[in-house]
């Protein structure tokens, strides 16, 4: 009954701090002016660049997850993870943790593995996307130097630290603060065993790995956002389009709406007026997020179907 309570208090802040979100939003940014941006907009356009780079995005996606798991699991066909990651995308529109939960699940019962060493690889994937995606910012600042720019240096150095005390906490055994040792996790647990077993070039190869899905994203926006009027240098979006990116990532609110939008009127708004931005954000956000629900709507009875009764074993891809 606590943990029931629990979720639910957490579903219920998350609808609050959405709502607070776009209410805070919507206040500065007149009605009408906003739908006659949406009205505006070049929809054929916008639908042939963004549409295309979620398909690419779902099928390179689980690329990773098949590389991922190839490596620190065992062998599963590519065509066997496409309806699960598909399926995936349909819980995680209302629950990112949920999505990644079924995820574990599935690979579960497929794999035979210990559950916690599966939602191990599941969380090295997250960090590591963010990692990719500060990299990809760090190349913005980078190529692109001003003071807007230098404000995210410390989110690197954030970043660095972090993985500095991991990997001498996960790798090399060292645990500097030993009065505090108690209050984390065993570095044998199981849900470290990815973290343990990786070589730093593991590191590596999933980040250059999920390269190629920003680069798609990146050129989608860019072009997506000409569609509504909206010229931003790709310098800048580059530099900025990471994080909203880890913004989006956030589990916070419902289906990450709120924050994206405010996001892109914070980091974009010299370029183009509020008004389009927020058309542009919501409408992208949207089709991004449906566009993957739909792909795991026509992959459902096929997840389902492995999930009630995995099928037998397959040659592999």
């Amino acid at each position: 009954m606590p943990v029931r309570r629990s979720i639910i208090a957490t579903r219920v802040a998350g609808a609050l701090l959405t709502i607070g979100i776009l209410a805070l939003v919507l206040r500065k940014v007149p009605l009408d002016r906003f739908l006659a941006a949406l009205h505006d907009a070049n929809y054929g356009f916008f639908l042939a660049v963004m549409v295309p780079n979620v398909i690419f995005y779902f099928c390179w996606d689980t690329l990773v997850l098949w590389k991922a798991i190839a490596w620190f699991h065992g062998p599963v066909p590519y065509r066997d993870l496409l309806p699960v990651r598909a399926a995936s995308y349909v819980v995680g529109f209302f629950n990112t943790n949920a999505g990644r939960g079924a995820l574990a699940a599935y690979l579960w019962r497929r794999l035979d593995v210990p559950i916690l060493e599966l939602g191990g690889t599941v969380i090295f994937l997250l960090l590591t996307e963010y990692t990719h995606l500060v990299l990809w910012a760090m190349l913005g600042i980078l190529a692109f130097q001003s003071a807007v720019t230098a404000s995210l240096l410390p989110i690197a150095a954030a970043v660095a630290a972090f993985w500095i005390v991991f990997f001498a906490y996960t790798k090399l055994h060292v645990t500097p603060w030993r009065a505090v040792r108690w209050l984390f996790a065993p570095r044998e647990w199981q849900l470290f065993r990815t973290f343990r077993q990786a070589p730093l070039k593991r590191y590596a190869q999933v980040v250059v790995l999920r390269m190629p899905m920003f680069a798609v994203a990146l050129v989608a926006h860019y072009y997506g956002a000409q569609a509504f009027g909206i010229d931003i240098p790709f310098g800048h979006l580059l530099t900025f389009l990471p994080v909203i990116f880890m913004v989006a990532a956030l589990p916070v609110t419902v289906a990450h709406l709120g924050t994206t939008q405010a996001a892109w009127i914070y980091f974009f708004g010299q370029f183009a007026p509020a008004p389009k931005l927020l058309a542009f954000s919501l409408v992208a956000h949207l089709t991004f997020s449906l566009t993957r629900a739909g792909l795991g709507l026509l992959w459902l009875p096929v997840a389902y179907g492995d999930l009630v009764q995995p099928r037998p074993a397959r040659s592999f891809l």
